[in-house]
């Protein structure tokens, strides 16, 4: 029986009822399509990020500048792999009670999620899975600002994301950043987002005043979830992608932007989405991928070492 690549090379977590983790790694290929009859574009993302993860083994015990140290950094904090989640393009309902329940033992694990996408209508039932835990804020790195009521009656899909989880009482706040160009909002979303109380950082204004802007936007020691649509990226780093716009945030806007967060908050969960593989250029996209979720779990791994 051939041994399944996980990531980094952690060890491999089969049932999400028995996890024993800090980090648990999670792939949802399957969320709420608009087009039922396609497969999505994203669907082999998960392991597509876990092959460009294990192309060099050694890179786990090797020094990594971005983040002062190895992966783990002697920290002792447990990580592993719980592979990716069934589903089906016809059963969107199934999917997000999938999704819900698998991000619901892992938070009842006491492990922090990091989920690999899948689209971005992912993180609505990923972020419906803390419901009855204490409040957060919701940092979200995107093109769009994805606040759609419904696109022709769908009210879970991926343009949608972020005006679910303003009805979601335990979503404390929510702070965008890396929205540029024309995006998929129209007037009324754009509205909606300001009558919320939702805070839109463009790239102009991170690449005008830095990360700072978002960072000041959440409170110290508070509770925060970071969803990162890949598109965020510039498509210099991130061709793998369906939308792409010229002027997106840098690897290191984001990889730093993680790590200030992860050091001012307590991240109770990440979401790395909407990687389109086919569309890749020399794995560019997919490396770039690969390192913002390897730098988030040596920035994790710290954060909750430092914790009481």
């Amino acid at each position: 029986m051939t041994k399944p690549i996980t990531f980094a090379g952690f060890p491999a977590c089969s049932n999400v009822d028995q996890l024993i983790a800090d980090i648990a790694i999670i792939g949802i290929p399957y969320g709420t399509p608009y087009d039922a009859s396609r497969a999505p574009s994203t669907l082999n993302a998960a392991d597509a990020i876990r092959q460009e993860s294990a192309c060099y083994p050694d890179d786990r015990i090797a020094w990594d500048f971005d983040l002062g140290g190895t992966l783990e950094g002697g920290t002792g904090v447990h990580v592993a792999d719980c592979g990716n989640l069934n589903g089906s393009q016809s059963d969107p309902e199934g999917n997000c009670e999938t999704a819900k329940a698998a991000i619901k033992a892992i938070l009842e694990a006491g492990a922090i999620p990091l989920v690999i996408g899948g689209d971005d209508s992912i993180p609505i039932p990923v972020m419906r899975a803390y419901e009855g835990q204490e409040p957060f804020y919701v940092l979200q790195l995107d093109a769009h600002i994805d606040w759609r009521d419904h696109l022709n009656g769908i009210r879970e899909g991926y343009s949608s994301t972020m005006r679910r989880a303003s009805e979601m009482p335990w979503v404390k706040g929510i702070v965008q950043v890396g929205m540029r160009g024309v995006g998929s909002a129209r007037e009324e979303e754009y509205q909606a987002a300001m009558a919320y109380g939702a805070r839109l950082i463009t790239v102009s204004e991170i690449q005008k005043k830095g990360i700072g802007l978002a960072l000041d936007e959440l409170p110290e020691g508070s509770r925060c979830f970071i969803t990162l649509d890949l598109d965020a990226l510039d498509p210099g780093a991130m061709p793998a992608v369906d939308a792409l716009s010229p002027g997106g945030l840098s690897y290191y806007e984001v990889v730093e932007l993680f790590q200030s967060v992860m050091q001012k908050t307590r991240v109770v969960g990440v979401c790395v989405i909407a990687l389109v593989p086919e569309m890749d250029v020399n794995a560019i996209g997919t490396n770039t991928a690969m390192r913002i979720i390897w730098t988030t779990i040596g920035g994790l791994a710290r954060a909750i070492q430092r914790q009481p």
